[in-house]
């Protein structure tokens, strides 16, 4: 007669057996990625309506990447500070102004060739970020133990400090940057199959993406970089384990305000630039990581490029006057359906 007495081995393996087995969590896109697709689809959809092949659709989207790229390095820059020291900085479209405006004051006396542009755009660059590491050293470190509105307050009035700064020293009227290409107003237009590019749109992509790899190359290679990951994931722990919080945060600052002065410099030449264009893109930069959770790199950059590209569809086939319009529409609801993409994001990080 086989022994019926309860084991313990017997008992873990009868309430092993009674639990079902959960089944794994369907991942899912966050609110903000399923509101651009389906955003592009209407868009599309009315392009159609009016009658657009697949030339004017490339062309629009030729058009939106260039822009798009340049979202995409201003919303990099709200991410580092933003993971690195909790703090969202709206001082970062200052810093698309001031590149480009820098650059040519900068140009004035160097020679007219590409070493001397290059030269400016570099001057210029390194003048951004020792502007904001101050920022972050004179006006955020002493509120480290604030509220965290108090310092976003300070960031608004950085930018419209720097901002009224730029009025007093360039004036209202706008600069011309040459382009990288001509070295003149005039740019090359390169024809693809009846698409035009403009050559300068080609300086967009490639200093995005050489950016965007000097950018991993940071985090995943220098011990700086893996120590503003470390700040990133705990301040708390990151401090206990040695590493210097507040110069990871000055650190932070610099490298954003590096990333938006890049953008303003290699987008000038398609625009004319004026002391007040860096709220428009430092706003346009937000919405684009708030579309990608305000904590991902690949999503900011992601959030960026299809804020470029939905931007160019809705000009061509909405109006164009309206262009800015669809941006701050985005805006408000992607803020509010931002506590979930943040979760998802955070959980994808």
């Amino acid at each position: 007669m086989a022994d019926r007495r309860a084991t313990p081995e017997l008992v873990g393996q009868r309430v092993a057996a009674a639990i079902p087995t959960p089944r794994p969590a369907a991942r899912r896109l966050p609110p903000a990625a399923l509101l651009l697709v389906g955003a592009v689809a209407l868009l599309v959809l009315a392009g159609r309506r009016l009658g657009y092949g697949l030339a004017e659709y490339a062309q629009l989207l030729v058009d939106g990447l260039a822009t798009g790229s340049v979202y995409a390095l201003v919303a990099l820059g709200f991410v580092v500070v933003y993971r690195v020291s909790g703090v969202i900085n709206f001082a970062q479209g200052a810093f698309v102004m001031l590149g480009p405006m820098l650059c040519i004051s900068l140009l004035g006396p160097l020679p007219d060739t590409a070493a001397g542009l290059l030269l400016a755009a570099l001057v210029a660059t390194a003048a951004c970020a020792a502007s904001g590491a101050l920022l972050h050293r004179l006006a955020l470190h002493p509120l480290r133990d604030a509220a965290p509105l108090a310092r976003i307050i300070v960031t608004v009035g950085a930018y419209v400090s720097i901002q009224g700064i730029a009025l007093k020293v360039w004036g209202p009227r706008p600069y011309v940057l040459p382009a990288f290409t001509t070295l003149s107003m005039a740019d090359r237009l390169v024809d693809v199959g009846g698409v035009v590019v403009q050559a300068q749109s080609l300086w967009v992509w490639g200093t995005a993406l050489v950016t965007f790899a000097a950018l991993g190359a940071f985090f995943e290679g220098t011990v700086a970089g893996k120590a503003m990951r470390a700040c990133a994931v705990n301040r708390t722990a990151a401090r206990l384990v040695g590493i210097q919080v507040d110069r990871m945060g000055t650190l932070a600052f610099a490298l954003a305000a590096t990333l938006g002065a890049v953008g303003g410099i290699v987008l000038a030449p398609s625009t004319r630039p004026t002391f007040d264009m860096g709220l428009e893109l430092g706003l346009k930069g937000f919405v684009a990581s708030i579309a990608g959770g305000l904590v991902s790199f690949p999503g900011a950059v992601a959030g960026g490029i299809a804020l470029g590209v939905l931007e160019s569809l809705w000009a061509g086939v909405v109006l164009a006057g309206f262009k800015d319009l669809f941006a701050f529409a985005m805006l408000v609801i992607l803020l509010l359906t931002f506590p979930r993409s943040r979760a998802a994001s955070e959980e994808s990080a």
